[in-house]
């Protein structure tokens, strides 16, 4: 084949993975905005991942095929196409996988005997698709998929406990919802980037002996399966609690 219709072929590969993203923003953009319902904002990020594949193998044929024929600029293209590909292509199918293999829940909790409460988020939650009411087999489901979550433990006192578990809520970039002192208790929500999904987070202090125990749950107003973003923002806390 001609340098040049390597070169096209890999401008081809380059549009087209560009398209794919271009719609994953728009998809994200647009639900966010009330625009578009989840599904069909979901649909599109399935499908331009799909459609983004096709690109990535366009995208390497080019490139071999360029590279063979001396078109450096056409080679230089695909490479790039191959990258814009990837990057679309690769999230989503990177949660597929995590999805088959993680529990399908959406609520998380260092405390699945006596989960911390939510008050002052309810009114925020008002529609939302999961309630607040904390479930049996969520406990089982969390505890075999994720053994490893556990509250923090602080030789502070609870006011004190309280005050770090709030900076370090904040450093995280947590919306602030209420702060109770009485009730050591802090409600807060967790927003992510492209969708705008929320996450409401509620943080109990306890005395603990001569210190604290922190707990944190963390739960998704939307979805069935959170990819495991809940265990990892609790676990983020936890960690980063601790380490103050």
């Amino acid at each position: 084949m001609p340098a040049r219709r390597w070169n096209g072929l890999a401008w081809f590969a380059l549009v087209l993975a560009a398209l794919c993203g271009a719609a994953d923003v728009l998809a994200g953009l647009a639900y966010r905005a009330g625009a578009l319902a989840l599904g069909p904002a979901l649909q599109t990020i399935r499908w331009s991942a799909g459609v983004a594949l096709a690109a990535l193998a366009l995208a390497v044929i080019a490139l071999v095929g360029a590279w063979r024929s001396g078109a450096r600029r056409g080679a230089a293209i695909a490479a790039l196409g191959l990258l814009v590909a990837l990057g679309v292509a690769g999230p989503p199918l990177y949660l597929w996988q995590r999805v088959q293999t993680l529990p399908r829940i959406h609520d998380i909790s260092t405390d699945t005997e006596q989960p911390p409460a939510f008050v002052a988020v309810l009114p925020l939650r008002a529609g939302s698709r999961n309630s607040t009411v904390y479930r049996a087999d969520v406990a089982a489901q969390q505890k075999a998929g994720y053994p490893d979550l556990h509250p923090a433990a602080l030789d502070v006192a609870p006011a004190e406990a309280l005050r770090r578990a709030e900076q370090v809520a904040r450093e995280m970039g947590w919306q602030i919802v209420a702060v109770d002192p009485a009730a050591l208790r802090i409600e807060a929500t967790a927003t992510t980037l492209l969708f705008g999904f929320k996450d409401d987070v509620v943080i109990r202090v306890a005395p603990a002996g001569a210190g604290s125990r922190v707990d944190v749950r963390s739960l998704s107003r939307v979805g069935g399966s959170d990819f495991g973003a809940n265990a990892k923002r609790v676990r983020a806390f936890v960690d980063r609690l601790e380490g103050k």
